[in-house]
């Protein structure tokens, strides 16, 4: 218990430092975009490359090798999570999963009913995914900077619901945001992840096997139509959570990679996708048009409303109970910041849409629903009192549900 509240304690630093640094990198590309120095960072951005030879060959600009190709690890990490939390975490109780696994329903399905209402129909009502998933970095970010006026168990309810809307959103990233599906190439990939259990089964403890067979995975993902992002959640959730080998692989996998996904992949990300040229008129089409607007307010009123009523419903019919020391006021904080759907948000937009303006546009909604959230959320949990050390420890998962179970 005392290694799964280290591990934790250690996922939410991680993603607190880089959630500044990923805001960083997306404030650095917009004032780039909207500089005097602006064909740069297009040019760099959109610059082709090419890997591989003959019919093997890949030939992608930069943008889309990190949307594609890097990405997969940090959606591999995510994958990792899961299966933690999954396994040994706050998930693994099922009455204690069940408070955020509700809240987080509630999160998913009222943002994109409020996102159809207001778009309407047409090309926009593609991208109603776009709100569904909350940015983990970003808002443990903001709940680091609120320091001991949040306790700890409201960070496990964030994060337990963050990690349940990104199962569902990459379920819809994987049926929505699909093209047409090559059967051939699809057999290809499910066949690698059976390579991947028939290693584990026979014991294999080095790393460098799972990863060609991985590299496989996701060129045959690739060339399916899926978006070859899911191969990396499925393969994190394919990571065995025990010891092999006398070393816990998941644990060490994570420890490898997740600076690497918070502190390169995921800043890199959102440079390259949050370079909006705001004089090219896009603000104002943001501003006069629908779809802008409607993405904004399905994160700020659809996440807030969405999560917060979920989450007491659920704790009022007796579903679930809120972690020691979480109030009312924490949910409404906490499902304010619920409305950060920044990293997810802007990787559904690029899916969502051919039109490089309706893009725009979503992303400015982005921006603009993220930053108030943030604010919003802030200034929620910012209201109450200081806490004591006590107060802002993180429990673990098991003392989480003792208390659940003396709730009962």
């Amino acid at each position: 218990m005392q290694r799964t509240r280290q591990a934790l304690r250690a996922f939410l630093d991680m993603e607190a430092a880089g959630g500044v640094v990923l805001i960083v990198a997306a404030a650095g590309a917009l004032l780039w975009a909207n500089s005097p120095f602006s064909g740069a960072y297009d040019a760099i951005v959109h610059a082709e490359l090419r890997v591989g030879a003959g019919a093997l060959s890949i030939t992608e600009d930069v943008q889309h090798w990190i949307n594609d190709a890097l990405m997969v690890v940090f959606f591999f990490v995510v994958g990792l999570e899961i299966k933690r939390e999954l396994v040994t975490g706050e998930l693994r109780d099922r009455r204690a999963a069940a408070l955020p696994a509700v809240a987080a329903l509630g999160g998913v399905v009222l943002p994109a009913l409020i996102f159809l209402a207001l778009v309407g129909g047409g090309p926009e009502a593609r991208g109603w995914g776009i709100p569904m998933a909350t940015d983990i970095a970003f808002a443990v970010g903001v709940l680091a900077l609120l320091g001991d006026r949040v306790p700890g168990g409201a960070k496990l309810l964030l994060l337990s619901i963050a990690i349940v809307d990104d199962i569902l959103a990459i379920g819809v990233i994987a049926v929505v945001y699909t093209a047409e599906v090559s059967l051939g190439w699809l057999v290809a990939a499910v066949a690698g992840l059976g390579v991947v259990v028939l290693l584990r089964r026979l014991g294999v403890t080095q790393i460098w096997p799972y990863v060609v067979v991985g590299v496989l995975v996701w060129l045959a993902t690739f060339e399916s139509g899926v978006h070859a992002t899911i191969a990396g959640v499925a393969l994190g959730l394919l990571t065995p959570t025990g010891e092999a080998g006398g070393r816990n692989v998941l644990e060490r996998l994570e420890h490898r990679l997740h600076p690497l996904s918070a502190f390169v992949i995921v800043p890199l990300f959102a440079f390259a996708n949050s370079g909006v040229d705001l004089r090219a008129g896009a603000l104002g089409e943001a501003v006069g048009g629908r779809l802008a607007v409607a993405v904004a307010v399905a994160l700020l009123v659809g996440k807030a409303v969405g999560i917060g009523a979920a989450a007491l419903l659920a704790q009022r019919l007796g579903i679930g109970s809120l972690p020691n020391g979480v109030d009312t006021r924490h949910v409404w904080g906490l499902a304010a910041l619920g409305g950060i759907g920044f990293t997810v948000s802007l990787f559904v937009a690029d899916l969502a849409y051919d039109a490089d303006s309706l893009t725009d546009q979503a992303k400015v909604g982005i921006f603009a629903g993220s930053l108030v959230s943030a604010f919003v959320g802030s200034a929620v949990l910012r209201s109450g009192r200081q806490l004591t050390h006590r107060d802002v420890e993180l429990p673990t998962a098991g003392a989480v549900a003792e208390e659940q179970v003396g709730h009962r």
